[in-house]
């Protein structure tokens, strides 16, 4: 079996996460209270590109978005090809 190679883009991810704020007319200050952050500086890295947000907080954003966590991520690499390895190749 060949190694998969996939990585997340951040600056994209952030700018993906930015977007579907927009489009479900979300702020910094409700992903942050959403969060139970006590300030929004995680929130704005996210946004950035700085950082990426934990599994935990992905899934809580994922939810208030309501959106997969795959539709959220950007990644560099073939995930659908991924999924058609594993399907083939199952146990």
């Amino acid at each position: 079996m060949e190694p998969v190679y996939l990585s997340i883009q951040q600056q994209a991810t952030g700018r993906r996460i930015r977007e579907l704020l927009k489009e479900n007319g979300y702020s910094v200050r409700d992903i942050q209270e959403a969060m139970g952050f006590a300030n929004p500086q995680a929130v704005y890295k996210w946004l950035s590109g700085q950082s990426l947000p934990s599994l935990d907080n992905l899934l809580i954003l994922s939810r208030v978005l309501h959106r997969n966590m795959e539709d959220i991520l950007v990644i560099d690499g073939d995930i659908s090809g991924l999924w058609g390895f594993f399907s083939l190749n199952r146990w």
